[in-house]
């Protein structure tokens, strides 16, 4: 029996890659989605919200496959903490950030003719107390200007880590496969 297309309606090439892992052919597909908070939206609702909202978009144009969705953000003492895009913006987040607990948030959906699935995975990291000269090191190096919270954990922003807490460590990089696994298998999509 043929499985169902399987899409991933991200862009993001750490959840191509973590998606690669198990080996499943698969494409990917954008969905453009207005990510706009709502006035007074808490995180974990929003990077649901915008996972529902990825993987709907493409399930509509596809609606013979199986889509997975998912948004991520980072949270530190109630602040949310997106993707910096610059170099400047990066020192700021993790000179604030550091020293503290911060909460990456992932948001998934799984839409398939059987059915959707969806759930949000949260993954904690205490960073260390950093100098300035350590941040900035840090930046220059890895270039995390694309990651929630300017934080790579698969590169060398796992020597800024005191400890981390979380069920599955791929949630971190925005793709908690064991859920993923989880929600694929719930919908009937045979996995290896």
């Amino acid at each position: 029996m043929a499985l169902p297309e399987l899409i991933l309606a991200s862009t993001s090439p750490y959840r191509r890659d973590l998606l690669r892992r198990l080996q499943i052919p698969f494409r990917v597909e954008i969905a453009a989605v207005d990510e706009t908070p709502s006035p007074d939206e808490a995180p974990e609702t929003l990077v649901c919200r915008l996972a529902d909202a990825k993987a709907l978009a493409v399930a509509q144009r596809f609606p013979q496959a199986v889509v997975i969705g998912a948004d991520q953000m980072a949270v530190c003492a109630g602040r949310v903490l997106g993707k910096p895009g610059n170099i400047e913006q990066a020192v700021a987040q993790l000179t604030w950030m550091q020293g503290q607990a911060v909460d990456f948030l992932t948001g998934v959906t799984v839409v398939a003719p059987s059915g959707t699935e969806a759930f949000l995975v949260p993954y904690r990291v205490v960073l260390y107390a950093l100098t300035h000269a350590e941040i900035h090191r840090y930046v220059e190096r890895d270039m995390p200007l694309d990651c929630a919270g300017s934080f790579r954990s698969e590169g060398l922003g796992i020597s800024l880590v005191e400890h981390m807490e979380g069920e599955d460590p791929n949630a971190l990089m925005g793709l908690p496969l064991i859920a993923v696994c989880r929600a694929l298998r719930n919908l009937g999509y045979l996995l290896p």
